[in-house]
């Protein structure tokens, strides 16, 4: 399922094969958190875009159609019309900000939808059987996120609980492949790391995890808050104990220095709603930095946003036009910016991956990283 394929000090270069296909890694994901790109994104779009693997989210195809209709459907895959490997996220990160709307116990947590208030459970075995209703090729466990910082001893104990609902994940989770009638009876299961900014409960909690025989591992909890520094040094404590033949996913990262800094200490996938999202608000990445279009500056300019890129947008379209879209509040405005954006993330990572292969990671890194996090 996971093929290594070559290392630069830490950075790993690989290969990880899905029922629905093949990614390359390092990947990122590209968020279509209800079965779709906001910004008026089709799954169609993302393949121009280059994007290998399509992440949505438990809690809300629950909510809303239902992961059931979904079932009823085809499954994920046909309902949005993506052929391509997806991961579903667990809902716990949901879960986690609800925290106001939430109560956490041993059985799972009940929660108020955000919707329509109305009460929902879900558990370990809840998670899995929404993530087999989707069809998912990875389904992530039933974690809990526990906000940065937090008591040390709360921690600890979220740490403990989390592992034994990884347990219950497993049990379920190979169940629930064995049915005749599932979905996809290849989805795989990843486990997730927990610890907060607790280097020594990330370490053991990694070390239990480990025991537990995942298809992948995750490090979540992270990009919540705290400093990047912080973060970096979570995955250095992590790292060695992750199983190096499995694939790692730092989930919820990031900006492209996030990206880059992660590959160096050992990360293959990443998922961030952040390229989207800043698009929607007219923040662009180029090679040189990031801009914002909707600047005065942009209003005559007839280059495109950035004349190194080969997107769609760029191959057509002005500064010029895309400020004038935005300024005029039109929805064409968000759908191309969001276009350019993947783009980039997604070639973000196929020049990581080609520096990976010419054994030129760490000169890649060292002009980009800083570079990366600039504004023009």
């Amino acid at each position: 399922m996971f093929k290594l394929l070559k290392t630069e000090g830490c950075a790993r270069r690989g290969e990880l094969t899905c029922a629905h296909g093949t990614a390359q890694t390092p990947a990122f994901m590209n968020v279509g958190t209800q079965g779709a790109i906001k910004g008026a994104v089709s799954a169609h779009d993302l393949k121009e875009v280059g994007c290998q693997i399509e992440l949505s989210n438990t809690y809300h195809l629950h909510l809303r159609p239902g992961d059931k209709l979904v079932k009823e459907m085809g499954g994920l895959h046909k309902f949005m019309d993506w052929d391509g490997p997806i991961l579903t996220d667990s809902g716990g990160f949901q879960v986690f900000s609800l925290s106001g709307l939430r109560k956490i116990k041993e059985e799972g947590v009940t929660f108020a939808s955000h919707i329509d208030g109305r009460k929902i459970f879900m558990g370990p075995e809840e998670s899995m059987q929404i993530q087999a209703n989707l069809g998912s090729d990875i389904a992530m466990a039933f974690d809990e996120c526990v906000e940065n910082p937090s008591p040390y001893e709360y921690v600890k104990q979220s740490c403990e609980r989390t592992l034994r609902w990884l347990e219950r994940c497993k049990v379920e989770h190979d169940r629930l492949n064995g049915l005749p009638d599932t979905v996809n009876p290849r989805q795989m299961l990843f486990g997730i790391n927990q610890g907060g900014t607790f280097p020594d409960l990330r370490v053991w909690h990694m070390k239990e995890t480990a025991k537990i025989d995942c298809d992948g591992y995750a490090i979540g909890g992270l990009a919540v808050g705290e400093p990047a520094e912080t973060m970096y040094e979570i995955i250095e404590a992590v790292e060695p104990y992750m199983p190096k033949d499995k694939p790692r996913y730092l989930m919820g990262v990031g900006t492209p220095a996030n990206i880059i800094e992660a590959v160096a200490r050992g990360v293959d996938m990443f998922d961030c709603v952040l390229p989207a999202r800043n698009a929607r608000h007219g923040k662009l990445y180029t090679w040189e930095g990031a801009l914002n279009i909707k600047n005065e500056k942009y209003k005559n300019d007839a280059r495109p946003i950035d004349p190194t890129c080969d997107c769609p947008v760029c191959r057509s379209f002005s500064r010029a036009y895309l400020r004038h879209l935005f300024v005029a509040g039109e929805m064409l405005a968000m759908r191309l910016a969001v276009l350019h954006n993947l783009h980039f993330y997604n070639t973000l990572m196929a020049r990581i991956r080609q520096a990976l292969d010419e054994d030129s990671f760490e000169e890649f890194r060292r002009e980009y990283t800083e570079k990366l996090s600039a504004k023009i």
